[in-house]
């Protein structure tokens, strides 16, 4: 096995016990990039010699932190000290902002080797696609707007990369590419140095190749329950666990693969002894969707403003129409959202007290044909602006032979232990992990 196939886990384990390089590691991820980048175009920066001068630093370190040595691409709108920030915008090609943002430099911190910037949606928002293409079928999309990072952690080019979510942006790539993703509770990653669209939905996510590959760096960020030894969770059988499978109020609009993922899943932890239960949304939770997308555009208006008034002839119409609010969203319209999110956010919470997680849809299918449609984010904006944690996984595979995802949710700071259902429950719904 080449270095660049490890996951996070096994090459950090490698690397405690000296038997692999960080420099080792970046060159042979290097080398994975120069076989697979024409076709998956999943990077805007790379400089192979700043990426092992960096390892060898990391190297001739005294002490190790939880990321040491370990690659991560970064996501192209948010800033890295040594590498521009280009937001895939024509208004800041080859920027430098000179400083890293909070989640690049706590990952500097741990060890961690910054290999290079993952193409993005433009602004991680609308406007201009990503050149990426899915590793899996340069034909489709590797989904939005985190696209360079799932397909560069899917293709074998590096083992960890950053992203985001707003609306879908992270769970929904990691399900069109076949890999592990985790949005946290929103605001327990800080945001500093990454482009705002909206903050109430704005989240820091990380893509990695299985569970231990997001607890390494979820360990990195502190999350609230993980500096014990083991989570309550953990120390569970599988047979005590018990899952609700949520349809949630989207149902419809899923693909007959995205449902059959779904109850596939279920089906597989039912049969290993996991107590699964249907569950049904109270009342009003199927407001929150369009909840969602009124709080996303009306928070665009202001994210986009300085761009309209410097540098408009460059600005991509769907920005323009965002700052002109063309979607017509009043002040009464964004309380009321507000108002609903802030409301359903404990009933969501609450469900807890009989679930270890609940169990739903990662995307509406399988990775749609070209780069323009990236995917409907249908299935992961409520989730956002309840504010909970989502962590996307691999299940089965579509009628074109892509990848079909399913994702586990918790109530909000319930990191720790979603992570810790996610180990006891992957094996079993994604059988590629298991061997």
């Amino acid at each position: 096995m080449e270095p660049w196939q490890l996951t996070a886990t096994a090459a950090a384990a490698l690397l405690r016990a000296g038997t692999l390089t960080a420099e080792a590691l970046a060159r042979s991820c290097l080398e994975r990039i120069a076989a697979r980048e024409p076709v998956t175009k999943a990077w805007t920066f790379l400089d192979p010699q700043l990426a092992l001068a960096s390892a060898r630093e990391v190297d001739k370190r005294y002490t190790q932190g939880v990321l040491h040595g370990l690659p991560i691409g970064v996501k192209d709108m948010i800033d890295t000290a040594d590498m521009p920030t280009t937001h895939n915008s024509p208004i800041y090609q080859g920027l430098r902002q000179g400083r890293d943002a909070a989640c690049v430099g706590v990952a500097r911190g741990e060890g961690a080797v910054i290999l290079g910037k993952t193409d993005t949606v433009e602004f991680a928002a609308a406007g201009r696609r990503a050149l990426t293409r899915n590793p899996h079928d340069p034909a489709r999309t590797p989904g939005g707007s985190s696209s360079g990072s799932a397909a560069a952690v899917a293709d074998g080019m590096v083992p960890l990369a950053f992203g985001t979510q707003t609306g879908g942006s992270l769970v929904r790539p990691a399900s069109f590419c076949g890999v592990y993703g985790m949005k946290p509770t929103h605001g327990v990653v800080n945001s500093e140095g990454a482009k705002r669209y909206a903050h109430t939905l704005d989240t820091i996510g990380w893509y990695g190749r299985c569970p231990g590959d997001l607890r390494l760096v979820a360990q990195a960020f502190r999350l609230f329950g993980l500096d014990a030894p083991q989570g309550t969770t953990l120390a569970k059988p599988l047979g005590q666990l018990r899952v609700a499978l949520c349809r949630g109020p989207n149902w419809q609009l899923a693909a007959p693969e995205s449902q059959a993922a779904l109850l596939l899943a279920g089906q597989r932890l039912a049969a290993a002894g996991v107590a699964v239960e249907e569950l049904e949304l109270p009342t009003g939770f199927d407001e929150v969707t369009e909840a969602q997308r009124v709080i996303l555009m009306a928070e665009g208006r202001g994210a986009f403003l300085a761009e309209y008034l410097n540098a408009h002839g460059l600005l991509h119409q769907d920005f323009r129409d965002r700052v002109e609010n063309a979607s017509g969203i009043t002040a009464p319209q964004l309380l009321a959202a507000h108002d609903l999110a802030a409301a359903c956010r404990p009933r969501f919470d609450a469900l807890f007290a009989g679930y270890d997680a609940v169990l739903s849809p990662a995307a509406a299918g399988e990775a749609p044909l070209g780069r323009q449609d990236t995917g409907n984010p249908v299935f992961n904006s409520m989730w956002t602006l309840l504010h909970v944690p989502c962590i996307g996984m691999p299940c089965t595979t579509g009628p074109n032979g892509l990848p079909v995802g399913v994702q586990i949710i918790g109530p909000r700071l319930g990191d720790a232990a979603l992570l810790d259902v996610a180990a006891l429950v992957a094996p079993v719904i994604d059988p590629a992990l298991a061997g």
